[in-house]
């Protein structure tokens, strides 16, 4: 898979619903790489924002929102090949850091979109103390937990954001040596 062919995807399946989510998978993923930026955060960290829900769009199980399609790792593999471990651990971990979160912030699961609530479940539920604490010690974690804010939030309808053209250099910036 080539960065070119990541883009092609996203503009082209982006446009499908996030979710059981009011935006799009593009805006949603727009959203949060906006986040991100604003946030001062590392090129690796924007692209790892924009890109988060990337296995959404390369699987071919349909529309089913009621299973764990497990997103977070199908898009490893092709992202694996362009990205380094600072792009693609947070993305791997981002459903993980949703489960330490409201195992860590009781308020946090409170806050989530009914169907993140409903995705919760679907991915394991709540961390338990042992579990969290072995979460958050992993390389990329806080990143991770970073990201998964932002992915909360980027859920607005009508959001204004850069376009997808204008992360092209961020991603580029990004990219393995080869």
């Amino acid at each position: 898979m080539t960065l070119e062919t990541i883009l092609e995807i996203l503009e082209t399946r982006g446009h499908e619903q996030y979710g059981k989510e009011a935006v799009s998978q593009l805006e949603h993923a727009l959203q949060c790489a906006t986040l991100a930026q604003n946030a001062g955060s590392s090129p690796e960290l924007i692209t790892a924002s924009l890109l988060h829900d990337f296995g959404h769009l390369i699987h071919d199980l349909g529309e089913d929102t009621d299973i764990d399609d497990r997103h977070e790792y199908r898009a490893i593999p092709p992202l694996k090949k362009l990205f380094g471990e600072a792009v693609t651990e947070p993305i791997r971990l981002h459903v993980q850091a949703k489960r330490y979160l409201c195992a860590t912030q009781p308020q946090y699961r409170d806050n989530l979109s009914p169907a993140s609530q409903f995705s919760l479940e679907l991915q394991g539920g709540i961390f338990s103390a042992e579990e969290a604490i072995a979460f958050i010690r992993q390389p990329h974690a806080e990143d991770a937990v970073k990201l998964r804010l932002w992915d909360d939030r980027a859920k607005v309808i009508n959001c204004k954001t850069p376009n997808l053209d204008e992360f092209i250099p961020v991603l580029q910036w990004c990219l393995k040596s080869t």
